[in-house]
């Protein structure tokens, strides 16, 4: 009796060491930077560079994002969202169908990376895939992108300063930040936060660019790319390059921000979330 007893001891002291060295590992691969999207320029977007804000200069042959089992699941689960998703963009000014644009790319990235998921769990059920370790809610926003955020709000005398109509968007309600803020971008049933942010992230680029002389704000597919690489990679310029994280779907692969302007342009949901 003793001897089981001292293993099933054994058993959770080495449990609670893995786990403890998981999470140590954990943040300092985001400390370091290991999960960061160092991503790519996408050629499709170089030789036209100067034209891409009509979203016709570009054109997807033969897509293959939206000719899946992964697309016809997820298109269900966002119309479910439509109330949520309009309500941010009432509020903030954001278009809905940029912040569906970002949406589809985590979602489709998220189906791919874990079919075995996908198949138990969001093709049945046709939910959006909630993340909780390296990067947080159904738009993959990490910790401190999402602190940043906050702090640009509050800030007149950053760049990123969207203005006063947004310092209160982002308040909370307890005195336990951390927590609230992870209850918040991780809530399975409640996607509000999840869309605030990134529409707010949006704003604050936007922003920053507009300032500095370059208006960015009908290019969903800069946003986009912005969007993936986050704050640090945002250095305004005539010239801004599309891409990003690499989007394996089907026998293509695609950069963030290119399938999210394939999305926007695209006559997918259009009803729902017209350009």
């Amino acid at each position: 009796m003793n001897i089981t007893l001292h293993r099933i001891i054994n058993i959770i002291v080495y449990l609670f060491a893995a786990i403890g060295l998981f999470l140590v590992l954990g943040y300092l691969a985001v400390r370091l930077g290991f999960t960061n999207n160092k991503g790519f320029i996408d050629d499709r977007f170089i030789t036209t560079a100067t034209t891409t804000q009509s979203g016709a200069d570009i054109a997807t042959t033969s897509p293959e994002w939206n000719n899946t089992p992964e697309w016809t699941s997820l298109k269900a689960a966002i119309i479910k969202d439509k109330p949520m998703v309009d309500k941010v963009s009432s509020e903030t000014g954001v278009p809905s169908r940029f912040l569906v644009s970002l949406l589809i790319v985590e979602q489709l990235r998220l189906f791919n990376d874990d079919r075995e998921s996908f198949k138990k769990f969001f093709e049945p059920l046709k939910i959006l895939g909630t993340q909780s370790v390296f990067s947080w809610g159904i738009l993959g926003i990490k910790k401190e992108t999402a602190i940043e955020i906050e702090k640009n709000l509050k800030n007149p005398d950053s760049p990123r300063y969207p203005g006063a109509q947004y310092e209160h968007m982002l308040d909370f309600k307890t005195a336990d930040i951390d927590k609230e803020r992870f209850e918040r971008l991780t809530d399975q049933h409640n996607h509000y936060y999840d869309y605030l942010y990134a529409a707010l992230f949006i704003k604050q680029i936007e922003a920053e660019w507009s300032k500095a002389g370059h208006d960015i704000s009908n290019r969903p597919e800069i946003l986009a790319t912005l969007y993936n690489l986050g704050f640090s990679k945002s250095q305004p310029n005539p010239d801004p390059k599309v891409g990003g994280a690499a989007i394996p779907i089907g026998n293509k692969t695609y950069s963030f921000g290119g399938l999210a302007y394939d999305f926007y342009y695209s006559d997918e949901l259009t009803a729902e979330f017209p350009r």
